[in-house]
């Protein structure tokens, strides 16, 4: 409990402060969905100080259930008159459930090994990625939800592989070149473990639109896993391991910018992780101030305008991280409008979680579930032929519910740096053979 009762010190004031208005609770996704006070940010944060202040055991099965419960969208940061740092609390509160009632359940047991042994080591993560691509890319993962054998397994089965299927390329990757030319400001790109892992063509379509718009892009590579899952689960020392090892690895003052809005909204929090670290407060905090969205990065560039729209109809869905973590939605979707001009359509909850929250959508499937199907109902308001996100687990959750609900064929979920790359292409000698043929991307999203 030391833990938590040291993190809620640090919230003190703001939580003194904290009038009870209840702004939170309709911001706050599981509470709008149950109606139970203990499902929102207010009703956690009492449980939290009840912990902490030894009335309530951190066994309680009510303070595990709906810490668990809780999605970490961070949405209710943002009404928050008091200003309460919600997101730091709940992983301290995680961190104290892991060690006081670590789950037996074989998810929870899988979820541990692999963050332990897989994620901590660079080597065993390129070799699982690799395996991933390749059950993936021989069409495996779609044979197996075809036939209906991952559902006769699981629907949380079902649902895992739904969500690698869904990381497969919707359109042909372009030959470009990686040389622009550009002479304007170095940065540093952040490629991310499921990034680099699932998706690195949105990785090499970011640095061909950064490059597009004269900015010089590195690639440190001795960058690691953000943390993010590490942190989401509790294991906030797993977390802090990893974020060492990237503070060493973009050791400069060059921007950094990420193309995922969970990994952008986890380096932003390196300063928090170290706050108490005498010997890494300080790079630690030049490290999350030196971290922007490419949007960001874009934005201040003076972003081009694509030479021609996208023929299809557009939607956006943007992540919780990026509008609460790094509070940056709105460049992100600037971004887009320059690529899908009067074709882009705006989506109902655009500010709701989707319910992917990490690993939250293999953990708490049933919760995830719901929050979900109100999200997809949203986005079949749109008639939209494109969802664009601006977060890799956005992606897979939204897709993966999507195919099993059966809409996967109508609904071509890509990631928005690749669309924007792919529109961006032809600007400054980038070879992008489908900008010569715009008809034809909206013919194969048919």
């Amino acid at each position: 409990m030391e833990i938590l009762s040291k993190a809620l010190s640090r919230e003190e004031d703001k939580l003194l402060a904290c009038i009870h208005c209840g702004l939170c609770l309709e911001a706050c996704p599981t509470y709008v969905i149950t109606g139970n006070e203990n499902d929102g940010p207010r009703g956690r944060l009492y449980l939290m100080r009840a912990v902490a202040e030894g009335r309530l055991e951190n066994t309680s099965t009510a303070f595990q259930t709906h810490i668990d419960r809780c999605l970490g969208c961070r949405a209710c940061e943002q009404v928050c008159p008091a200003g309460v740092e919600y997101g730091q609390l709940l992983e301290a509160s995680r961190e104290v459930l892991l060690e006081s009632q670590p789950k037996p359940d074989f998810a929870n047991k899988i979820l541990r090994f692999a963050l332990r042994r897989i994620w901590l080591s660079p080597l065993r993560l390129r070799i699982f990625f690799a395996a991933s691509r390749l059950f993936r890319d021989l069409g495996l993962a779609r044979l197996f939800l075809k036939s209906g054998l991952a559902r006769r397994i699981s629907p949380r089965a079902e649902f895992g592989v739904a969500l690698l299927e869904s990381s497969r390329p919707i359109f042909p990757s372009p030959r470009a070149s990686t040389k622009s030319g550009a002479r304007g400001e170095n940065v540093l790109l952040f490629t991310g473990c499921v990034g680099e892992g699932l998706f690195a063509r949105v990785n090499r379509a970011t640095a061909r639109v950064l490059g597009a718009n004269n900015v010089q892009v590195s690639t440190p590579k001795d960058q690691v896993c953000c943390g993010a899952l590490h942190a989401h689960a509790g294991d906030l020392e797993g977390a802090r391991e990893l974020a060492r090892k990237n503070i060493a690895a973009f050791n400069s003052d060059a921007p950094i910018v990420t193309n995922a809005g969970g990994c952008g909204a986890m380096l932003v929090s390196y300063k928090h992780l170290f706050a108490n670290d005498e010997t890494l407060a300080e790079a630690a905090a030049n490290f999350s101030d030196r971290v922007r969205d490419v949007s960001q990065q874009l934005d201040a560039a003076g972003m081009l305008t694509a030479p021609s729209a996208v023929e299809s109809l557009v939607t956006y869905d943007t992540s919780c991280h990026l509008l609460y973590g790094q509070r940056t939605g709105e460049a992100s979707e600037r971004m887009l409008r320059t690529v899908a001009a009067k074709n882009f359509v705006a989506l109902n909850g655009n500010e709701r979680c989707c319910g992917a929250a990490g690993i939250y959508n293999l953990l708490q499937p049933d919760m995830s579930q719901r929050v979900l199907n109100e999200k997809l109902a949203h986005v079949k308001e749109t008639d939209a032929a494109i969802l664009a996100t601006g977060n890799p687990g956005c992606q897979m959750h939204i897709g993966a519910g999507a195919r099993v609900a059966g809409a996967g064929g109508a609904l071509p979920d890509l990631q928005l740096r690749t669309l924007h790359a792919d529109r961006e292409g032809s600007c400054r000698g980038v070879r992008d053979e489908r900008a010569r043929d715009p008809g034809r991307r909206a013919r194969e999203a048919r």
